[in-house]
Order: structure tokens, then C-alpha cells, then sequence
């Protein structure tokens, strides 16, 4: 009988012989074929909390946070995550969430389950709840998520750690100071922006969605160092959320220091590209010439994107970009956002060019081979689809139509005189970024073997207070 052995040796495979590897080489030939690297003179910044995507308003629902596991896949794929610096951000804690929001709400928001049975009063769900915003399994881990990116990233803007910082899971601009709306449950960038002014007195908010921008416009309506300027589909009773008309530009009165600080641009059906870039810098323009905003905040939201499930406009994909890219060319400190976009294929499309528009590359159309969920992207696979051929709406933004609307932005800023003048004598303390200093300054401690004597020496109150 023939003895075989029952031990072989083991022989390693060579490099490229695993999928692990091969795929490295081919996200490692993405980014050469691309010609992706680091940006000189500026940093990006990347914020992703991949639990986030985990989370399910229902199968009926719209809002699919699934859209954000195929813009990451993308981003990825391409290899684009060798140009930016890559956070995975902590969950906003709830007095972080507070500094904007109502207490009660987020006590709301904090326990209520699925299971819980809501009383309706006045035919009215509590806080707004109900078809719109349901209440799901991990709705208050999935608010502190988004909003904790969005924060993150605006204090990587504010420690100069990031000149372009990214979110693509923020920019839910509906929700109130107490109460959901719109799919928005926390306002993220309500709460970015105020991170942003403590450091810098005037901040530029910038609104791509197809719905107008109303919570963020709301919560800055009496103040002149937050500006901002959203360009939206408006019919006052037919399209949510019916605000945002052309004689909306904040309090009546001009004693008010927020007047004519809240501009929008209320579109109709069917905008096309070239129409729509053209009149995103006819009115940029003079806003930052007159504003002079020292950072801005853009919401990118896709639902401004042809074919878009609840979208009326007839965009594609490079043209939206266009604006992201226009507002780069600022050079100011930039926080760019998610927001709406219900067609998940082409908002992990639109997301995934507007983060090469950040770092400033040209990505091949075809999508890589070996992105995972590729047949999502079926039948062209490419990056770029033709989104307005055939247009699903007729284009009833004509031409004078467009010029009043850039004639009445004019107008409006005729009254705002000069940026505002802010003396940051007293800087309120940031208590978030104070703590993850401290703790990053103890782990430094430990790893130099000297935690013991320098514990007594800086307590976590202040300078000279001993830490109990």
C-alpha cells in the first residue's frame, strides 16, 4: 500500500495570490490611473462611522442610510481614501446635541422604541413624529452618529487639522430646535455652524438640496454672522416644505440683525445644467463679495439630481459638482455635507465625484471591477449616467424668471452693510474639544511612563486644579 503523506507543507502564496492582495493591487492601480494623491498647500478630511449605515427607517421609507455604504464602497474602490485623512468619528453626547436643541426632545428622542405607543394630540404626533420621521430601532444611536461626524468635522476646521472637511452622512437641514420634519430628526449642521463661530465670526451656509434649507435658515434668523443662501424647488402648497418663496430673506424688520441675511433661490420644475451653474455664481458672487464669510458650510444634498425619486430637477451629476467646485475655489475653510437623495445609486454616484472634487482629481467614468455591490450601478456601471436625457419634467425656469431671481438677490444684499464687525474678545469654551485634548494629552502621559507626577500638575477643570 502506497503511503501518502498527511501533513504537506504549507508553501505561502505569492504577493497578488489572495483576494485580500489582489484587490490592494487593484485600489493601488485605481489610484495611479487616476492620478489620485495627497492635495498640496490643503488638507481633506474624510468622517465616516460605518454604523450608521446600519440603520433602517423602514422598507417603505425613502431615506435609505444603505445610499452611504455605496458612496464609501465607491470612495474606496477608487482608491480616493489615499488622499484624505480618514476619521471614524464618536456619536454626539447628549449635551452636545443640546447646545441647539430642546432638552425634551432629546430626552424623547433618547427613549422612545418602536414598541412605545404615541399619543396623538390635536391630530398631531409628538415632536412631529409619524410617517415622515417614524421612530425605528436605534434612532437616537443614528442622531448622534450623523451629527457627531458633523462635528467632528468641524472641529478638524477649527484646529486648522483640515482645510475641506467631508460628511456624507449629515446635512439633514429640516430639523427644528423641537421637533423632527423632513426625514430630520437632529439638526447636524445647526450644530456644526455653531461650532464653526467659535472661531470664526461670519459662516457662509450653502444649500444644494432640491428641498429648501428651513431648519438651518430658522435656527440663524436673527443673527448677521450666519448667512445663507439655498437653492430649492418652491410651491408654497404643493412641495415640502413650502417656504423658502423669493420675498424670504429673513425678519421684516431691518432693525433686526438676521434681515435680508436669509437669501434663497426658489426654482420651478425642470432646471437644466448649464442654466443652473450659471446662476449658482451669479449669485454666489455677490454674496461673498459682500458677506465676506471667513468659512462655509455647503449641503449637497441629490435629490437635486435628475430621475431622483422625490426630485423635480433635470441635473446631472457633473453639474451639481460644478457648484462644490466653484465654492472650493473660495479657498476658505469648508465643511461639505450630505443631505437629501432617494435614488441611493446615483447619490453614492454624485458623493463619490464630489469627494474627488474635494481632492481635486479626475476620476475615470467607469466604475473599478471590483467595487463591491456593482450591480447596483447596472447596466452602464459608470460614474457618470445621462440624468437628464429624457428629462423627466419640462423646464419652466425661463429666462427672465432666472435674471429676477439674480436681480432680487442683488437687492437683498443691498441692505446687508458690510460683514458684520465681531469682537471674539471672549471665546466660550469647547468643551468637547477640551476633552478629547485632555485625554489625548493622558495617553501621551502613559506612553512616556510619567502619568503618576503630571496627573497632580494638570487637573481636568483647569490649569492648577487637581483632578478628583
Amino acid at each position: 500500500m502506497t503511503r501518502t503523506a498527511v501533513v504537506n507543507d504549507y508553501n505561502h502564496p505569492q504577493p497578488g495570490a489572495t483576494s485580500t492582495l489582489t484587490l490592494d493591487e487593484k485600489v493601488a492601480w485605481e489610484i495611479r490611473h487616476n492620478g489620485i494623491q495627497r492635495p498640496q498647500g490643503y488638507t481633506v478630511s474624510f468622517h465616516a462611522n460605518p454604523e450608521v449605515e446600519k440603520m433602517h427607517f423602514g422598507p417603505k421609507h425613502p431615506m435609505k442610510p444603505w445610499r452611504l455604504t455605496l458612496t464609501n464602497k465607491l470612495v474606496l474602490a477608487y482608491g480616493m481614501h489615499d488622499a484624505m485623512d480618514m476619521y471614524r468619528p464618536r456619536a454626539a453626547e447628549y449635551d452636545e446635541m443640546i447646545k441647539y436643541h430642546k432638552d425634551d426632545y432629546i430626552d424623547f428622542l433618547r427613549t422612545i422604541t418602536p414598541k412605545d405607543k404615541l399619543e396623538i394630540e390635536n391630530n398631531q404626533w409628538p415632536y412631529n413624529m409619524g410617517d415622515d420621521c417614524p421612530v425605528f430601532d436605534g434612532l437616537y444611536g443614528y442622531c448622534s452618529l450623523y451629527s457627531g461626524a458633523s462635528l467632528d468635522a468641524a472641529r478638524k476646521v477649527t484646529n486648522n487639522q483640515s482645510d475641506i472637511a467631508i460628511n456624507w452622512s449629515g446635512g439633514l437641514h429640516h430639523a427644528k430646535k423641537a421637533e423632527a420634519s423632513g426625514f430630520c430628526y437632529i439638526n447636524d449642521i445647526v450644530l456644526a455652524i455653531l461650532q464653526l463661530l467659535y472661531y470664526h465670526p461670519r459662516v457662509l451656509y450653502i444649500d444644494l438640496d432640491v428641498h429648501h434649507g428651513d431648519g438651518v435658515e430658522q435656527a440663524f434668523w436673527s443673527t448677521d454672522r450666519v448667512m445663507t443662501l439655498s437653492l430649492h424647488k418652491y410651491d408654497k402648497f404643493q412641495f415640502f416644505p413650502g417656504t423658502g418663496g423669493m420675498d424670504d430673506a429673513g425678519p421684516r424688520n431691518n432693525a433686526n440683525p438676521g434681515a435680508h441675511h436669509s437669501l434663497n433661490v426658489p426654482l420651478q420644475d425642470g432646471i437644466h445644467d448649464d442654466e443652473y451653474i450659471q446662476l449658482f455664481k451669479d449669485v454666489m458672487d455677490p454674496c461673498i463679495a459682500t458677506y465676506q464669510p471667513t468659512a462655509v458650510v455647503i449641503q449637497c444634498g441629490g435629490d437635486s439630481l435628475g430621475g431622483d425619486r422625490l426630485g423635480c430637477f433635470n441635473l446631472n451629476i457633473r453639474a451639481h459638482g460644478a457648484c462644490v467646485e466653484y465654492t472650493k475655489r473660495l479657498n476658505l475653510p469648508m465643511l461639505v455635507l450630505g443631505g437629501g437623495g432617494y435614488t441611493p445609486r446615483n447619490v453614492a454616484r454624485l458623493w463619490a465625484h464630489e469627494t474627488s472634487v474635494c481632492i481635486g482629481t479626475n476620476l475615470h467614468p467607469s466604475l473599478p471591477s471590483h467595487t463591491p455591490f456593482i450591480e447596483h450601478f447596472a447596466p452602464d456601471k459608470t460614474l457618470y449616467p445621462d440624468l437628464s436625457h429624457p428629462a423627466r419634467y419640462d423646464n419652466k425656469n425661463s429666462d427672465k424668471y432666472l435674471r429676477d431671481i439674480v436681480e432680487n438677490i442683488h437687492e437683498q444684499l443691498r441692505y446687508v452693510e458690510g460683514s458684520p464687525s465681531v469682537q471674539l474678545q471672549h471665546v466660550p469654551p469647547d468643551l468637547g474639544a477640551l476633552r478629547e485634548e485632555i485625554e489625548r494629552e493622558i495617553e501621551q502621559e502613559k506612553e512616556a511612563g510619567d502619568f503618576g507626577r503630571r496627573k497632580k500638575e494638570r487637573g481636568a477643570g483647569g490649569r492648577g486644579e487637581y483632578a478628583h
